[in-house]
């Protein structure tokens, strides 16, 4: 039986393949796709390269400068005490992306174990862990954080665990969806006809079958992982002085209405930041779409 099932798997391993190729071209003309990935890698570039791009230090003064507007030596203007906008922007493009992606990563792993082991398993495994991330999902994304962030304390790390967990659920629920309705096809069935183990199976053969739609979530989460991020630096729960962060920046600009450059530029980088993310996320989920074309 083994050896009649071995052509039908190496079929679905074919065609996936296709599928990638299929979808990397598409995504390669998807016009908002492609600029909200070219904006992300700007972005990625920029926090990279940030000690060689900003042209100063960051937490640097210029007590001769003291909020001052854009100019040739302080292109993006200064703030209230003389730190020139330009710098600290790119520099907050380093600490926001860094919590994007690891909040994202963390909860994309627990929250994709928790619902694949729930879709998988079924039964009292499936409504335990169900209600709890039901519970969850009751609190409001940002109070979640503050409440998370109340228990650990204001600081970068805690941020980000703050993140992952108001995200887990989410992650946890499209997974368990995505998992029922594939764990009774043809393959994961030829795959338990083969003596495979249920950790194997759910790994090898379940997992890549749900991965596609949990990276687009991902993709589109980002966006709301960055703006959670910046309410909770405006809150001042976010990472601690002197470290620059886009929320942040915004936060101290709200005590200087006049000096107009210290809100408009920060807030134009979360802009455009989750703008890019949710077209990257469109274009990955039409990408991926294998009804398009048909």
């Amino acid at each position: 039986m083994s050896q009649s099932l071995a052509p039908a798997l190496a079929i679905r391993e074919t065609r996936s393949e296709s599928r990638f190729v299929t979808a990397a071209r598409r995504l390669l003309h998807h016009r908002a796709g492609m600029c909200g990935l070219t904006v992300i890698l700007v972005i990625v570039i920029c926090a990279a390269f940030a000690p060689w791009l900003a042209p100063y230090d960051p937490a640097e003064i210029d007590y001769d400068a003291m909020i001052a507007p854009p100019s040739w030596l302080h292109p993006l203007g200064t703030d209230e005490i003389g730190r020139d906008i330009l710098s600290r922007v790119i520099f907050g493009a380093r600490v926001s992306l860094q919590i994007v992606f690891v909040a994202i990563v963390l909860s994309l792993l627990v929250g994709g174990a928790i619902g694949l082991a729930s879709g998988y398993v079924g039964g009292r495994t499936d409504n335990v862990l169900m209600r709890l991330m039901d519970g969850l999902l009751a609190f409001p994304l940002l109070v979640l954080a503050l409440g998370v962030i109340a228990v650990l304390g204001p600081d970068l790390i805690n941020a980000i665990i703050a993140l992952a967990v108001v995200n887990v659920p989410g992650f946890a629920r499209l997974v368990r969806g995505q998992v029922l309705s594939v764990r009774e096809r043809d393959f994961v069935q030829a795959a338990r006809a083969t003596g495979a183990g249920h950790l194997r199976i759910m790994v090898v053969h379940v997992w890549p079958s749900v991965a596609g739609n949990v990276i687009v979530y991902a993709s589109l989460r980002a966006s709301a992982v960055l703006i959670t991020e910046s309410s909770l630096a405006f809150l001042g729960l976010g990472a601690t002085p002197p470290t620059p962060t886009w929320g942040q920046m915004l936060a101290t600009a709200m005590e200087y209405w006049s000096a107009w450059w210290m809100s408009i530029f920060p807030g134009l980088a979360i802009f455009f930041a989750a703008l890019a993310f949710n077209f990257f996320g469109d274009g990955l989920r039409d990408a991926l779409d294998v009804r398009i074309g048909e």
